[in-house]
Parts: structure tokens; C-alpha cells; sequence
């Protein structure tokens, strides 16, 4: 498929990374999305206090069943993993789906391509899992995007299931590099994805509590910490993007021999960042692979 200024999305979850979605689409200025307003999303949300607070925000249809979802050429599957169950039944039971379930399940996707495209942004649930649920074919793409993308600074990686087109494919990195960073990646590579920058910005924030808190120590106030530690963080990541510089010569240009930076690595290192680091992301990487058994 390809994006276009009439493309309908639903988000299937209205929680804070459908919000976030929202949010940050609405907002887009990235290609075809700048033409996109209220009029192209459909939101679909059980929660009847986090429906009013959509439409009250957004001045945007929201459905309280996805049961109800007639009209869509993108859905987002915005859900948790252990909900997936729960939605796949409904979603493929609605009327957006009526064309492919009256061709039937041994339809080849490419006769059936007039039919949404599915993107699943829960964590560990593999495309398998979903094609296997529904009674047809059904062209998936899997996503694992982060929380910063309602700024427009998000960071998703992406893979396509057996049924998925190429240019479905294209067009959900389109749709998630108007968030950020997209990469298409092997869906055997997606839980690493989970567990770098999926989990990313909660590992960004321990640390940043954790320098704030020995700041703190040392006499600073919180807010002079916080200030201080968070624009540290922001103007790296902008050297780093904008120059181009590798991490390790950053971190050697910035590190005079025995100076304060080179004693503060070499604590780090005593100890076990890297090993701390390691465990961390193995270990989210492990709990994505057990959020599959969720199907």
C-alpha cells in the first residue's frame, strides 16, 4: 500500500503509546502527513474515562469495541501483549474485514490487498502468532516504537510478516519515520529491538535519577541536578547526530588523561556498567520472547 492524503488509520488501544501515536502523527509535518488532521484516525478504546479524555483532547472519533471499525486502510494494534486474544477475534470479525472473510483463508494476500494492513506494536507477539488467528490472510507488520515518538523524536524498528507486502512494509516506515527513527530489521532481531529501545527511555530516566540523586549528594539542589544532567544527555545526543562521531571518540575526545572524566569511567567500569548494561537488556530481551507464549 501506499501512504496517501485520504489514508485512514484506527488506533486499536488508546492508552499512552496509542496517544502517543496520535499525538505525534497529528502533529507531523514528515511527507504525506502533513495533509493528515483528525479526519484520518479512528481511535478505539474500551475505557469509557480514557475515551472522553480523547475526544475531549483531540476532537476525535473514538469507538468503544473494535467490533465496531468499518472503515480503515492502516490498523494499529496499540494493545498489550497479554490483550492480544482478546482483540485479534473481534478485529477480524468487524466489517473492515467482511471483503477478505468472504474470499475466504486460502486467498493469496495479493488478491487480497484491498484489505487493511495490521500493525502490531505489542511486545514479543510475532507475526506468526497473528496471521495463525485469523481465518484469512492477513497482511501484518510487527513494530516495537518508544514513548518519545509523541515528540516527533521516536525510535522504531519494524519487520514485515509472510503475508506482508514490500511497499506495507515502506509504508509503515514511512508512517513511523515520521516519528523518528525507523529501521526495517529481521523479526528474529525485533526482541533485541524491545529490549534497546523499546525499554530505552526508562533505562535513560534510572540513570538520569541516579546522577541526579549523587548530585544531590555532593550539594547540588534538585533542580540545578536536574537541569545540569538532562541538557548533558540532550546536547551528546545532538553532537553525536550531528557530527557524526562514533561514542568511543566522543568519550576518548572528552577524557583528558587523569583528569575528572577519566576518574568517573574508571569507577564505572570498577564497578561493572557494561556487565550492568548487558544483564539489563538480556534480560528484556528474554521477557519479550516470554510475552510471545501471549497467543
Amino acid at each position: 500500500m501506499k501512504l496517501t492524503k485520504e489514508t485512514r488509520v484506527a488506533i486499536v488501544g488508546g492508552g499512552k503509546m496509542g496517544e502517543a501515536m496520535l499525538a505525534g502523527w497529528l502533529a507531523s509535518q514528515h511527507g504525506v502527513l502533513e495533509y493528515w488532521g483528525i479526519e484520518n484516525f479512528t481511535v478505539v478504546e474500551p475505557s469509557r474515562e480514557r475515551r472522553e479524555t480523547l475526544e475531549r483532547s483531540y476532537q476525535i472519533e473514538v469507538k468503544d469495541d473494535v467490533s465496531e471499525l468499518a472503515q480503515a486502510d492502516i490498523v494499529v494494534l496499540a494493545v498489550k501483549p497479554q490483550q492480544m486474544p482478546e482483540v485479534i477475534g473481534p478485529l477480524t470479525s468487524a466489517p473492515l474485514f467482511s471483503g477478505a472473510r468472504a474470499i475466504g483463508e486460502d486467498t493469496p494476500a495479493t488478491e487480497g490487498a484491498e484489505e487493511p494492513l495490521v500493525i502490531s506494536i505489542a511486545a514479543g507477539v510475532s507475526t506468526a502468532k497473528i496471521e495463525e488467528r485469523a481465518p484469512f490472510s492477513l497482511r501484518v507488520v510487527r513494530a516495537m516504537p518508544n514513548l518519545p515518538l509523541s515528540v516527533g523524536e521516536g525510535a522504531t524498528g519494524l519487520s514485515a510478516g509472510k503475508q506482508a507486502h514490500r511497499n506495507d512494509l515502506e509504508a509503515a516506515r514511512e508512517l513511523f519515520a515520521a516519528l523518528g527513527e525507523a529501521v526495517i530489521v529481521e523479526e528474529r532481531l525485533m526482541d533485541a529491538v524491545c529490549a534497546l529501545s523499546g525499554s530505552g527511555p526508562a533505562y535513560f530516566c534510572a540513570f538520569l535519577e541516579a546522577e541526579i540523586a549523587a548530585a544531590q549528594k555532593l550539594g547540588l539542589g534538585y533542580e540545578a541536578a536536574y537541569g545540569l544532567a538532562l541538557q548533558t544527555f540532550f546536547g551528546t545526543a545532538k553532537l553525536l547526530e550531528q557530527t557524526g562521531e562514533t561514542p568511543e571518540a566522543l568519550r576518548r575526545a572528552v577524557s583528558s588523561p587523569q583528569g575528572t572524566t577519566l576518574a568517573g569511567l574508571e569507577a564505572f567500569q570498577r564497578a561493572g556498567l557494561a556487565d550492568v548494561v548487558e544483564k539489563g537488556l538480556f534480560a528484556a530481551e528474554e521477557r519479550s520472547k516470554e510475552l510471545s507464549q501471549c497467543l
